[in-house]
């Protein structure tokens, strides 16, 4: 017997498609690396088509600004940045809905990426270092999730609990001295430019765009005193962004209930002015 519940992956792909796609795309693209090993064409194609650099972009692959943001060759490279955006992707996904999900992260990938072309070339002194990898595009996310939810829990190494707003400034502070470092020849591969860069796209997207549209930060006061939570908000924004794109038959009972007493809430505060 079958169990009827749903499996994690189709919980995934129900509630954000989006993220879904991504994480196809970017195991899809890890295969392909493992594959170039043994096949001197493919490596040849990969280099040349999933890796970013000044180089590159002078020569006329400007679709690596994009292309190399898909691109992982290290399973724990790959399996980190994954785990981050599902862990964040879900939440945005649903609050902003597919389109400009998909959209956001694009842009902050391509962000990361010309960050990394400018970090390189002028702070390194060297534009044909090459870099790969969602990290760009990863920061981007993880800033403007921090913006929607300061005061969220995140936990480092599992562990340490951290409001959301904290956790991300001590990254940039990290990827601020760790590109300083490799100005002076020094630090890791890590690619700090491009953290940088996509987080600085995320930081100025939801300031002039995400802000004022999705506003998650404050609760909501009614004429009763009840507040509308930023959980209630969240699962409001999907339920919308439900019927849009699949139409109000495609509610559950459970949701139907959820937003007509929803409905009612604000018409309470509405009520109140």
């Amino acid at each position: 017997m079958s169990d009827p519940r749903p499996t994690i992956w189709r919980q995934t792909w129900l509630r954000a498609p989006a993220v879904s796609i991504i994480l196809v795309l970017h195991a899809a693209v890890f295969l392909l690396w493992q594959f170039a090993d043994d096949n001197d064409a493919l490596a040849n194609f990969m280099v040349t088509n999933f890796l970013i650099s000044t180089v590159h972009l002078q020569e006329g692959y400007w679709w690596t600004l994009i292309t190399s943001a898909f691109s992982h060759f290290e399973l724990w490279h790959v399996a980190i940045n994954m785990f981050v955006l599902w862990s964040f992707g879900l939440a945005l996904e649903q609050l902003w809905g597919t389109r400009k999900f998909v959209a956001f992260y694009l842009i902050a990938a391509v962000a990361g990426s010309l960050a990394h072309c400018a970090s390189s070339s002028f702070i390194e002194g060297d534009g044909a270092i090459p870099a790969l990898g969602a990290s760009g595009a990863i920061a981007g996310m993880v800033l403007a999730y921090a913006l929607h939810f300061p005061k969220r829990r995140l936990y480092f190494f599992f562990v340490i609990p951290v409001p959301a707003i904290v956790a991300v400034i001590g990254l940039v502070i990290y990827d601020l001295w760790g590109l300083i470092q490799q100005g002076r020849g020094g630090g890791s591969m890590i690619g700090h430019g491009a953290h940088l860069g996509g987080a600085l796209a995320g930081a100025l997207l939801w300031l002039f765009y995400f802000r004022s549209r999705f506003p998650t930060q404050a609760e909501r006061p009614t004429q009763s005193g009840a507040p509308i939570t930023r959980d209630e908000a969240l699962e409001l924004h999907r339920i919308v962004a439900k019927v849009q794109t699949e139409g109000v038959e495609a509610l559950t009972p459970q949701e139907r209930a959820f937003a007509e007493g929803m409905q009612e809430k604000m018409n309470r505060g509405a009520g109140a002015v």
